[in-house]
C-alpha cells in the first residue's frame, strides 16, 4: 500500500528540521568552545580578571555590615591593577562573587556556571535574635542556606565557625577560609574626625562616649547596652544603627518600649553613612560590642583600627577567630565592671588600645586580598580545562 505524500513530506521536513537543529547545535557548541579558549588564552596572556560582584543590600539593606563588607572588598580588589570590578548592574565579568543569597544571587549568577563565588556572612544560627519566630523557621533556613551555599562553587568562609556551619549542613560546595579585611586607613584616627563626629552627635569635648554599632535587635545585645549605661549615668552612650528589615525585627515592640524609657545619657541617632563611620568611631573613647550570635563582625575591628578599646561579649565563635587576647565580658555586670575600669584606670585603658592594635594585625588586607585573588585564579584555570 503506497505511503500517502503528505506523510513522505512530513517525515522528510521533520528530518531535515532535526539534522538542522542538529548541525547548529554542533555549532554553538564550537562557537562556544571558541569563545571560551579566546578567553582563556586572554586570560593566561594578561592575568587580568573582572569581577563582577553583587549584593542586594545595595537596594535594600544598606545600614549594616554586609554592605559595607561589599563595598569595602570592591575598594580593596580594585588596588590590583591586574582585578577590574563591576558592581551589580553594572556589566558582565570573569568571575561572579556574591555578598547575598536572594533572589538576585541566583539570577545574577545563572551564567556563571563553574565561576560562582559567594562569601557566607550569614548562617542559619545568625536567625537567632534577629527574626520573629525565628524557632519555627530554623528547619526552613537551614534547607535554604543549604541551596544558596551549594549553588555556589566556592564559599568563603569569613570564620572557623562559619565554615563548621556550612559543612554541618553537608554541603559539597568548596569551602575556603578567608577573614574580612580592614581598610585600617579608612579608619585613621586624627583629632579633626573627632571634632567632626562629636559635632554631628552632639557631644562636649569632655564627656566620656561610649559607642556602640548594630542593628536595633536582640541579637545585637541592644538592651544590655541599654542596661550598661544606666549604670554609669556620668557617661554618654550612643548605638549607632537601625531596622533594615524593619517589622520583621525580633522583638521589636519590646526593644522599642526600653529605647523610650531609656535613660537621659543615652542617644539613638538611627543609621548613619559609611562616609561618616570614622567620625563617629574618632569620637569615641570605648567600643562596646555586646552582640549574642556574629561570624567575623567588621564594626568592633573598625573601631580597633581607630584606636580605642573594644569590649567583646565573651563567645566561643571569637575564640576561634581571634588569635591575639581582647576584652571580654560574661555578662552585663561585666561590662559595667570593665567599662568604668576603662573611664578610671588610665594604664587599663592604654592597655586596652595596644590589645586593639595587636588585634587587627591579622586582618591585614593586602594578605587577605591575595587570598581572594588566588581563590579566582583557581576556579577561572579549572573552568577553562572543563
Amino acid at each position: 500500500m503506497p505511503v500517502p505524500n503528505k506523510l513522505v513530506i512530513f517525515s522528510g521536513s521533520l528530518a531535515v528540521i532535526s539534522l538542522i537543529i542538529f548541525i547548529s547545535n554542533r555549532r554553538l557548541k564550537y562557537l562556544r568552545g571558541k569563545k571560551k579558549e579566546t578567553a582563556y588564552l586572554q586570560y593566561m596572556n594578561e592575568q587580568h580578571i573582572i569581577v563582577h560582584m553583587v549584593s542586594e543590600t545595595a537596594y535594600v539593606t544598606k545600614g549594616q555590615g554586609v554592605h559595607t563588607a561589599f563595598l569595602e572588598l570592591a575598594i580593596l580588589l580594585r588596588e590590583d591593577r591586574h582585578i577590574s570590578i563591576v558592581l551589580n548592574n553594572e556589566g558582565k565579568g570573569d568571575i561572579f562573587h556574591s555578598h547575598t543569597y536572594g533572589p538576585y544571587y541566583f539570577w545574577k549568577g545563572w551564567t556563571y556556571k563553574g565561576r560562582r563565588v559567594l562569601t557566607a556572612h550569614v548562617i542559619p544560627d545568625s536567625i537567632k535574635g534577629s527574626l520573629p519566630l525565628w524557632r519555627y523557621l530554623m528547619p526552613l533556613a537551614r534547607q535554604y542556606f543549604k541551596m544558596v551555599y551549594s549553588y555556589a562553587d566556592a564559599v568563603i568562609a569569613l570564620s572557623p565557625t562559619v565554615e563548621r556551619a556550612i559543612k554541618d549542613l553537608g554541603v559539597k560546595t568548596k569551602v575556603v577560609k578567608i577573614y574580612n579585611p580592614v581598610l585600617t586607613d579608612s579608619w585613621v584616627r586624627t583629632a579633626e574626625n573627632r571634632v567632626k563626629g562629636r559635632k554631628l552627635l552632639g557631644i562636649k569635648d569632655n564627656e566620656t562616649l561610649i559607642l556602640g554599632v548594630g542593628q536595633l535587635q536582640e541579637r545585637k545585645g541592644v538592651e544590655d547596652f541599654i542596661d550598661v549605661a544606666e549604670a554609669i549615668p556620668d557617661a554618654r552612650f550612643v548605638w549607632v544603627g537601625g531596622r533594615p528589615f524593619g517589622i520583621f525585627t525580633e522583638g521589636i515592640k519590646r526593644i522599642n518600649s526600653k529605647i523610650a524609657n531609656a535613660a537621659s545619657n543615652i542617644d539613638f541617632p538611627g543609621m548613619q553613612e559609611l562616609e561618616d563611620m570614622r567620625f563617629l568611631y574618632a569620637a569615641a573613647d570605648i567600643f562596646l560590642f555586646p552582640s549574642y550570635q556574629e561570624n567575623c563582625p567588621l564594626a568592633p575591628l573598625e573601631a580597633a583600627a581607630s584606636g580605642i578599646p573594644v569590649v567583646f561579649r565573651d563567645l566561643n565563635e571569637y575564640k576561634s577567630l581571634y588569635n591575639h587576647p581582647y576584652l571580654k565580658a560574661v555578662d552585663t555586670a561585666d561590662f559595667i565592671k570593665i567599662t568604668t575600669r576603662l573611664i578610671k584606670d588610665k594604664t587599663y585603658y592604654d592597655d586596652a588600645v595596644k590589645m586593639s592594635e595587636n588585634l587587627i594585625k591579622e586582618f591585614d588586607k593586602v594578605k587577605i586580598r591575595n587570598e581572594i585573588i588566588k581563590l579566582y585564579n583557581n576556579l577561572l584555570v579549572k573552568y577553562f580545562k572543563n
